[in-house]
């Protein structure tokens, strides 16, 4: 996603990925400017974003005029190419056709960074019906997505990931404290199915 949010050509995926960690690449080139230090333009702001076995959930928005189209072909088109190349196979490497969703409410802006960082609950036994409000365990919900690496809810958290690939100003005030925020909604959906017997 770093590499291929930037109006230049992404160069050779490859050779790039191939020899191991996209992340030691950038900060390891001794010899010259690392990457990580050239001057990007940046196609997209990443606002939230999660990888899945799949698929990939991807919260965005334009920096340039069709920045959005322009991001996602890169990035498909690129990664498809660079893993095909890797393990020796052709064709379509996601599954079905990138699906675009506008946030067109405060309800759903306020949702959907949460529905973002909560589909690695899918891996999970007791949380799989998160998506339905059946959680049998928050804690263990939590730890859960604490263990997964590959979105960004622990940069959000605190805890740097892959900090490099986000652009966290747009919920800064909405969650000022976004474990916090996260904990209190898997709470909510764990006690759901008892709260009306709580209240009488």
């Amino acid at each position: 996603m770093y590499e291929f949010n930037d109006t230049a050509p992404a160069g050779n995926a490859y050779r790039l990925f191939h020899e191991g960690n996209i992340i030691e690449a950038h900060m390891m080139d001794l010899r010259g400017p690392s990457l990580l230090r050239r001057q990007r333009n940046r196609l997209v702001d990443i606002h939230g974003w999660c990888i899945m076995g799949n698929h990939y959930h991807l919260l965005v928005s334009e920096r340039i005029d069709g920045g959005i189209s322009q991001f996602l072909m890169k990035l498909n088109v690129g990664y498809a190419k660079y893993f095909n190349e890797r393990y020796k196979r052709v064709g379509t490497l996601f599954q079905g056709r990138t699906k675009k969703v506008h946030v067109h409410s405060d309800a759903h802006f306020l949702h959907i960074l949460h529905y973002i960082h909560l589909n690695p609950l899918d891996f999970l036994k007791s949380a799989e019906s998160w998506r339905t409000f059946e959680i049998k365990d928050a804690r263990g919900a939590l730890a859960h997505l604490e263990k997964y690496r590959w979105s960004s809810y622990l940069d959000y958290c605190g805890k740097k990931n892959f900090p490099s690939i986000i652009t966290k100003e747009l919920f800064g005030d909405v969650f000022r404290d976004y474990r916090k925020s996260i904990t209190s909604y898997l709470k909510d959906i764990e006690l759901a199915p008892i709260k009306p017997l709580l209240l009488e």
